[in-house]
């Protein structure tokens, strides 16, 4: 049903999403460690996002026919110097992931292939809300500047996500 080129590039981007949520989690015990919970808070339901993004490539894989390949998962970053820094990291990564979801797009209709081509526009969706949720965020962040009553407030709002 897919080709072999396909099923590596869709088992590159599943590695790439464990990474994702790897990052994630990264950053969130970065602001454990540094008494920002609200902040945490959203880092780790991002890094569960993450993680539902790439079994949703590990069930399409199975689905379609073909094998699942887990890759090693490079080590992410441990530390930043603000809550601006680790969020801009967050949004230059989106814009990698987006870029990477993009590619395999182009890469479903160079090949024909509509089956991944059907599969992949959700991600294509998802992108565009994941990227501009943390665009709003970076935004709000150097609004605030060194505000710690603002910053507070910030990850006050961030950690009511559920």
């Amino acid at each position: 049903m897919i080709s072999n080129k396909m099923e590596k590039a869709l088992n590159e981007q599943l590695n790439a999403e464990l990474f994702s949520s790897y990052l994630y989690l990264s950053i969130a015990a970065h602001f454990e460690a540094n008494n920002w919970r609200g902040f945490a808070n959203w880092m780790k339901k991002q890094s569960e996002e993450e993680y539902e993004h790439a079994m949703k490539f590990f069930e399409f894989i199975n689905e379609v026919g073909k094998k699942v390949t887990l890759d090693k998962i490079e080590k992410p970053k441990l530390e930043w110097n603000s809550p601006l820094e680790a969020f801009e990291e967050a949004l230059k990564h989106e814009e990698y992931i987006t870029k990477r979801i993009n590619d395999l797009v182009n890469l479903a209709i160079e090949e024909k292939d509509h089956a991944t081509n059907n599969f992949l526009q959700w991600f294509v969706k998802e992108q565009v809300e994941e990227v501009s949720t943390v665009q709003k965020i970076v935004e709000t962040l150097k609004l605030i500047g060194d505000s710690t009553g603002n910053l507070f407030m910030l990850d006050y709002e961030l950690g009511k996500r559920e």
